[in-house]
């Protein structure tokens, strides 16, 4: 990674940011609490990564930022929701999300799940919303709410939770909960620009936002292993401790993080047939693989 490339993802960070915060503002429920939860977590920060690949996907084609936002914003709220609800005792049970206490630790799991059921709905609401504007917005929200549901991100995690302490791991089972529970939203946030562009590259787009899902997930288990709280801002070791199905106990640690060169070499090679500028896109594999270091 080059300081160009953190200035440049800063500057998108704090666009999205002060674009959330907007959104934020104006979510006043009644009883207060629902609102309150709801803007708890979304505002604990994070990488913001799914609205980053958004804007960059975005300006290689030449889509404007604020033609984008709604998506953005949609698709955080998405991603909040799921963190939400993945941190419940019932799920992955953690304590912590972001360095900070997770949202039913604060506001009780019975609202944790409400804020989640809000925020989704919520989320739903921006993107038919911005179906009023023309076939392709209705094609671009589409994508996004097929990537949280039964086929995409909810179909992951339920497969995570069904093979929780299986005797023998099974690669294809593996690959689909990488591809579902992390992909999927990834997918979308590359593809979604590129159906607001008119479909330019959005074969390229998709394979590459799928290949950087794997590359996610991949670099998440194996910091679960070697990880910090102090980094990554929530427990470590819960995947072994619970018996998850994961590259490291498919694999082996040495050879997960083989895999992680390997398939960022994939995405390196997607990126080079794209007929646009696409350095940011080739650098955003770089920030991936650079969470191991």
């Amino acid at each position: 990674m080059t300081a160009d490339f953190d200035e440049k993802y800063a500057e998108y960070q704090q666009y999205f940011n002060d674009r959330l915060k907007e959104y934020c503002d104006e979510i006043s429920t009644v009883p207060e609490v629902l609102g309150e939860s709801m803007k708890y977590s979304l505002m604990l920060g994070g990488k913001r990564i799914r609205p980053v690949i958004m804007y960059a996907v975005g300006e290689a084609l030449g889509v404007e930022r604020e033609k984008i936002t709604p998506y953005a914003v949609a698709m955080e709220f998405i991603h909040t929701y799921s963190l939400i609800h993945d941190d419940l005792p019932e799920m992955d049970n953690d304590d912590f999300r972001r360095g900070k206490p997770s949202n039913h630790k604060v506001y009780g799991a019975g609202n944790a799940v409400l804020a989640g059921d809000g925020l989704l709905n919520t989320a739903y609401s921006i993107l038919f919303g911005e179906c009023f504007k023309g076939s392709e917005n209705i094609s671009a929200a589409k994508i996004v709410c097929d990537s949280a549901g039964i086929y995409g991100m909810i179909a992951g995690q339920s497969a995570d939770l069904l093979h929780e302490g299986d005797e023998v791991p099974d690669e294809d089972v593996l690959g689909y909960i990488y591809e579902n529970k992390t992909g999927k939203l990834i997918i979308a946030s590359a593809t979604v620009p590129s159906v607001l562009a008119g479909g330019r590259n959005y074969t390229e787009l998709k394979e590459y936002g799928r290949r950087l899902g794997l590359l996610f997930q991949l670099t998440d288990d194996i910091l679960d292993v070697c990880g910090s709280f102090e980094d990554l801002g929530k427990s470590i070791g819960k995947d072994k401790t619970e018996g998850k199905l994961t590259a490291v106990s498919l694999y082996g640690l040495d050879a997960s993080k083989v895999r992680v060169d390997l398939i960022g070499d994939d995405c390196y090679k997607i990126l080079d047939g794209l007929d646009c500028q696409a350095s940011f896109l080739y650098g955003l594999v770089d920030f991936v693989k650079s969470r191991l270091r």
